[in-house]
């Protein structure tokens, strides 16, 4: 494949775009709001168009990679999180390309997670990563994206999951008074219900409720910013609740893939916390797991804050053979 290449990383909320104009350097990375465009056609003709895309060589791009917050099973794709939907082939056509990979993404970020330097990542307990073991990946954004990567002979395989789709389980009353509130809206109550965007704000409805105060009409972001600056005790009993919660799912993971190469969280909600991940519960309820604490306990987990970790991810993955795109 010749340069420049283009790469979306396609989120509920956010698409990101880039040009690749030669391997791992990334040029005119612009962020669009999804809710702008009708299309995600109209989402990448705009970004070609831009001064910035033009300057790097948009109108020489032949070679394109997606990674999309959707599973990805055969042409046709339908958001979870959001209205758009495309065919891939009708999507490459259209642009003129030579190829156009699409892939999930967190199985984009997950191929990132070798490539990534202690200086883009931010550790949250446990010792050292076991090399050439299985590593975890999850993430909150608008939705709750599970992944891992799994060592071969032939390099690390991402793994294809759908995990933030597995049904939440509380761990103290607090828990199953929320997971009860939130039984009253849907009937299966998956992980990505809670440990999300969305998830924040029944969070925070759900502890309103439980205190019997009328809650706000606040969206996620306000949320945390109010829960950060201890500005509202409901919002911050909502973080609280938030990290408690992404500390089992982490452990959950982590125990069922053996994990022992480390957890790392990815996602636009936590690298927003900064250190307060640090000081939360998190690591304690990592840990939680009866007989298998002191597993737990040597298990590093890692905070990613690079900003744009699916790029080095469809990098990585465009240049491995075909088979490791298959869905």
């Amino acid at each position: 494949m010749r340069f420049p290449k283009l790469f979306a990383d396609i989120g509920g909320t956010n698409a990101r775009f880039a040009l690749e104009t030669s391997p791992g350097v990334l040029a005119a990375v612009k962020v669009l709001a999804c809710a702008d465009y009708p299309q995600l056609a109209d989402a990448m003709h705009h970004y070609l168009q831009t001064s910035e895309a033009r300057a790097a060589g948009a109108d020489q791009v032949k070679n394109a990679g997606i990674a999309i917050a959707n599973p990805i099973h055969g042409d046709w794709v339908q958001m979870t999180n959001h209205h758009w939907s495309f065919s891939i082939e009708a999507t490459r056509q259209l642009f003129q390309l030579e190829s156009l990979d699409v892939v999930n993404d967190f199985t984009a970020l997950a191929m990132s997670l070798p490539l990534l330097g202690m200086q883009q990542l931010t550790q949250v307990g446990g010792r050292t990563a076991i090399p050439d073991s299985a590593i975890g990946l999850l993430g909150a954004g608008t939705g709750l994206g599970v992944s891992g990567l799994i060592p071969s002979a032939d390099g690390w395989k991402p793994l294809h999951s759908e995990g933030g789709h597995v049904s939440f389980t509380p761990a103290n009353r607090r828990e199953i008074d929320i997971l009860e509130f939130a039984w009253q809206e849907f009937d299966h109550v998956s992980a990505e219900r809670l440990l999300s965007g969305p998830g924040l704000k029944l969070i925070y409805r759900a502890l309103a409720a439980s205190q019997q105060q009328i809650a706000e009409d606040i969206e996620a972001p306000d949320i945390v910013q109010r829960g950060l600056n201890q500005q509202c005790p409901i919002c911050s009993d909502v973080l609280a609740s938030f990290c408690d919660m992404l500390g089992t799912m982490a452990g959950n993971l982590a125990v069922t893939l053996g994990a022992r190469g480390g957890i790392y969280i990815g996602g636009g909600i936590v690298p927003r916390l900064g250190d307060y991940i640090l000081r939360s519960g998190f690591r304690q309820r990592f840990e939680q797991k009866g007989r298998f604490t002191q597993y737990l306990s040597e298990i590093p987990v890692f905070v990613i804050t690079e900003p744009y970790p699916a790029f080095i991810g469809l990098s990585a993955l465009l240049q491995q053979a075909p088979s490791a795109l298959a869905a």
